[in-house]
């Protein structure tokens, strides 16, 4: 179906519901969540989950794809971050984003994005790959539309050479973003590995781009670039320096966190300064939990980066 034709079909059926409600912090659930810490004054910022937070529980099917709005309000959050790998066939299926749109609704959740894996290269050397490729994020574009999401979060994978890398992906980038232009939809690129882990790569891919909806996602974490066969990072770009490379074009944030301290802290970031960044960027928007640690339960690290995320906040309000 043809963008046009597709945005004229679902913008009627889907327009009631992608205007959900949204919450303030403060009316935290005390019965469904623990250690909330009280917010001394309305944040900067808003917070959602992201998917991956809860990659475990989905894979061994302990929560479905349409459980995420009710896990997410279960933790106070305001925002759904969807990852595309947990509902990968339904990219078309209109009755099923439907759902998930009833389901957000129902929950006082906002459909923020949808984070795009597995859909190919879109830095390829190889022009024909890195096309289909491109094609192949399409049907996101339109998925994200229908569920009245902002953004979809791509991946600057497949650059071989620095410079060459570059140039594929401000066109790759180019090409997206202007066939989203007409869904209000933004393309946005996630430090994630591989030349987009470098932040001065990215700001000058970054400073080549024209279109205004596309743009970053600057993650807490992901700055290394090379691993060896062992999976060990033997190649990593300082975090602060990336993040403040990063936040001029961002357009989404994600609060990646691992490990805490006894105090609530995060072992390798520090939350107070990448936060203060954040929030001298000019960024109001959602921060989205993104909790990658294996030293807690995935509940308990969500529940830990949410009260870091408000401790922060406070300080910074």
């Amino acid at each position: 179906m043809k963008r046009r034709n597709f945005i004229a079909k679902t913008s009627k059926a889907s327009a009631g519901l992608a205007i959900l409600g949204l919450y303030n912090c403060k009316s935290f659930s005390k019965e469904k969540t623990t250690s909330i810490i009280e917010i001394k004054s309305p944040l900067f910022f808003k917070i959602s989950l992201a998917q991956w937070s809860l990659h475990r529980a989905l894979r061994k099917n302990t929560i479905d794809n349409l459980d995420f709005a009710s896990k997410s309000r279960s933790f106070g959050c305001e925002g759904l971050e969807y990852v595309n790998g947990f509902f990968k066939d339904k990219a078309k299926n209109f009755s099923y984003l439907k759902e998930m749109n009833l389901r957000a609704n129902s929950e006082g959740q906002k459909n923020v994005l949808i984070m795009i894996d597995g859909e190919g290269s879109l830095a390829n050397p190889d022009a024909k790959q890195r096309l289909q490729a491109i094609e192949n994020h399409y049907k996101w574009i339109e998925a994200a539309h229908f569920l009245g999401c902002h953004a979809i979060r791509v991946n600057l994978a497949g650059g071989i050479n620095k410079d060459d890398a570059i140039k594929d992906s401000i066109d790759s980038l180019s090409k997206l973003s202007e066939f989203a232009k007409g869904s209000n939809i933004n393309v946005l690129v996630e430090n994630h590995g591989g030349f987009s882990s470098n932040g001065a790569w990215m700001k000058t891919v970054f400073n080549n781009i024209q279109n205004k909806n596309c743009g970053t996602l600057p993650d807490f974490g992901n700055f290394c670039i090379k691993k060896d066969k062992d999976k060990n990072c033997i190649e990593d770009y300082d975090r602060y320096t990336g993040i403040q490379e990063l936040l001029p074009f961002a357009k989404a944030v994600s609060a990646k966190s691992y490990d805490f301290d006894s105090n609530g802290n995060e072992t390798t970031i520090d939350y107070l300064k990448v936060m203060k960044m954040v929030k001298n960027s000019g960024y109001n928007s959602f921060v989205g939990i993104e909790f990658e640690g294996n030293n807690v339960s995935e509940e308990k690290g969500i529940e830990l980066t949410r009260d870091l995320l408000i401790k922060v906040g406070n300080q910074l309000s």
